[in-house]
C-alpha cells in the first residue's frame, strides 16, 4: 500500500473517532500482553487491522514484522500513520482488502482478529462505519471465512488469538476448526456493555436464545459474554 495521502483534519477526526477501539480490543490486547513470550521475534498478522492499534502494541511487544488488512481505506491510512508515528514503519505493511486475498500463499507466526461478528445486518449507526459488528443474521458471516483460511496462513507452529462473542456458536467454531487440525481455547472471558443501538438491531432469534445466558441485564444496562480465543495446531501446548 502506498504511502497515505494528507487529509483534512475534520476527516481525519471524523475517521479517528469510527475507528475508536473499543472494549473487545482492549481485552485482546491484555491477552497479547499476557502471551509476550508468543510475540516477541513474529512475524504477525491482523485482519481486520482498524485503527492500527493492536498491530501497534503487538509491535511494543517485540513483533519482527506487522501485517494488516482491512476493508475500509481510513482504517488502512490511519494504522499506517499511527505505526509510523510510533517507530515501525519499516516493519509493518498494510493492506486495502479481503480477509485473506492480499496474504495469498503466505504464512505467519502469530495471527490476530477482531472481527464484525455480532449478530446483526448491516445498517447506519451513528459515528461508526457501515460494517462495523454487522457479522449477518448469526454473527458468522465474517467468522466462518477468517476460521476456514486459518490453517493456510499459519506457520507450522503458528497460533491465532482472536475476539469471540459468547452469544456466537463457539461450538460451531470449534468444529470448523477441528476440520482443518486445529484446536481451539479460551485464554479469557469478560463482560463487555452492550450498548441499546447495538442491542436493537441484534438478530432476535438469537437475543431470544441468550437473553439470561450469555447476555446479561441489570435494569437498562445490558452486557454480553465475550472471550478472547487461542487456536493452535492440535497436539500443540496452550
Amino acid at each position: 500500500m502506498s504511502k497515505p495521502r494528507l487529509v483534512s483534519d475534520a476527516k481525519a477526526e471524523l475517521a479517528l473517532a469510527a475507528l475508536r477501539p473499543s472494549e473487545y480490543t482492549a481485552a485482546l490486547i491484555q491477552v497479547l500482553q499476557a502471551k509476550a513470550a508468543s510475540v516477541r521475534g513474529a512475524k504477525v498478522l491482523e485482519i481486520g487491522s482498524g485503527s492500527g492499534v493492536v498491530l501497534a502494541a503487538l509491535g511494543e511487544l517485540g513483533a519482527a514484522s506487522l501485517c494488516g488488512i482491512d476493508i475500509e481505506e481510513d482504517a488502512v491510512e490511519s494504522g499506517m500513520l499511527l505505526l509510523a508515528e510510533l517507530g515501525h514503519g519499516e516493519t509493518s505493511e498494510l493492506y486495502l482488502g479481503d480477509m485473506w486475498s492480499p496474504v495469498a500463499g503466505r504464512r505467519f507466526d502469530l495471527i490476530v482478529a477482531n472481527l464484525p461478528h455480532f449478530p446483526m445486518e448491516r445498517s447506519d449507526v451513528p459515528g461508526r462505519l457501515p460494517s462495523w459488528s454487522a457479522g449477518g443474521t448469526n454473527g458468522r458471516v465474517l467468522l466462518d471465512p477468517f476460521l476456514e483460511g486459518l490453517e493456510s496462513h499459519l506457520a507450522a507452529d503458528g497460533r491465532a488469538i482472536i475476539t469471540h462473542n459468547g452469544f456466537v456458536d463457539l461450538d460451531r467454531s470449534r468444529e470448523i476448526l477441528a476440520g482443518f487440525g486445529l484446536s481451539l481455547g479460551v485464554a479469557l472471558t469478560t463482560l463487555v456493555y452492550i450498548p441499546e443501538d447495538k442491542l436493537s438491531r441484534m438478530t432476535a432469534s438469537v437475543l431470544a436464545v441468550q437473553d439470561g445466558r450469555t447476555i446479561h441485564r441489570y435494569g437498562p444496562y445490558a452486557f454480553g459474554e465475550m472471550r478472547i480465543v487461542e487456536i493452535v495446531r492440535q497436539g500443540m501446548a496452550g
